[in-house]
């Protein structure tokens, strides 16, 4: 865990937010297709719904993720969970889902969801590692070939 690691709600669209989903939109190029890539639209009204976090370390901000709820269906959707490269294996990731994991807990969600892709090895790994398993693609990403689904149940 990085020593001067803060993570803080930020309201789309923040600046910080923006910049690192653009980072992890450019490293998602270089993985799939663009057609393959969903997007969040941090204009968009319903996101407004959801929850945001940025990881800062030491006042840089290196990381950032959130959550969309889908109470009808009773889980929340991980969107957008990042790392900066420079700054990975320090905790800081690990710390962020526990971060956004408890948040979903404490707006009454019991499951997480969320979609991968199988040549993003690092990603589905430490979900792996952090007990989510995999489950059969649902919604948009249904019929996408690419797409990984997976879901831990976060409340016991």
């Amino acid at each position: 865990m990085g020593v001067g690691t803060l993570i803080t709600q930020v309201l789309p669209p923040d600046e910080n937010l923006t910049e690192l989903i653009q980072k992890l939109d450019e490293y998602l190029l270089t993985k799939y297709p663009p057609e393959e890539i969903y997007t969040v639209d941090l204009s968009d009204p319903s996101i407004q719904k959801g929850y945001f976090a940025v990881a800062y370390e030491d006042g840089t901000p290196v990381g950032c993720g959130g959550f969309l709820p889908y109470p009808e269906e009773g889980y929340a959707e991980l969107k957008r969970f990042f790392v900066d490269p420079a700054y990975r294996n320090n905790g800081i990731a690990r710390q962020l889902l526990g971060h956004l994991e408890q948040e979903a807990v404490t707006r009454g969600f019991g499951t997480i969801r969320l979609e991968t892709g199988e040549p993003q090895v690092e990603a589905v790994n430490f979900y792996l590692k952090h007990g989510y398993t995999v489950i059969e693609r649902y919604g948009e990403y249904a019929e996408c070939e690419s797409s990984l689904c997976m879901e831990k149940q976060i409340l016991k």
